[in-house]
């Protein structure tokens, strides 16, 4: 990826106000002013299907959402898209009724989801109104929020799942 030629957009998926579902908001407060300039850094909070809105003209896309736990809150799923679709599992399923899988998927059967989409997923333990994001949650964003940078920086890409340990 050439981030002098793309036009980048990474989007904080999720509620602030709901524990871990804060984890995507958490990693996009952290991006701020440490991204190469030309990149763009949004949170969103809901509605979803305006995801496809806001990533219209953008060559990259990276998404951060909470993710369901199976038992390990605070571990991240690096996905790359261009392989296939957002898995659905439980570790991986969206903390959201209609869900940034959906999104994609209708993006794509309309033409307009960008070229190449990257999703971190933090998995989460607890989304409860009014409860503050787990430590764990808190430490992976800041991971996150490295990693992305670092990958916005150099202009790579790769997939897996990485350690949570920092």
């Amino acid at each position: 990826m050439n981030i002098s030629r793309s036009r980048v957009l990474v989007v904080g998926l999720g509620n602030p106000d709901c524990g871990d579902d804060a984890a995507g908001a958490l990693v996009a407060d952290q991006l701020a002013g440490k991204v190469p300039s030309g990149v763009s850094v949004v949170s969103r909070s809901s509605d979803m299907l305006s995801l496809i809105e806001d990533w219209a003209g953008f060559d990259v896309l990276v998404c951060v959402d909470a993710a369901a736990s199976m038992g390990s809150p605070g571990r991240i799923h690096r996905i790359d898209l261009a392989s296939g679709d957002l898995p659905r599992e439980p570790a991986i399923a969206s903390s959201h009724a209609f869900g940034l899988a959906e999104a994609v998927d209708l993006a794509r059967a309309l033409e307009l989801a960008p070229p190449e989409i990257i999703v971190y997923a933090i998995e989460g333990g607890r989304f409860e109104v009014g409860t503050a994001p787990s430590e764990a949650v808190v430490r992976s964003a800041d991971i996150v929020a490295g990693r992305i940078v670092s990958e916005l920086q150099q202009g790579c890409t790769r997939s897996g799942e990485v350690a949570a340990d920092a």
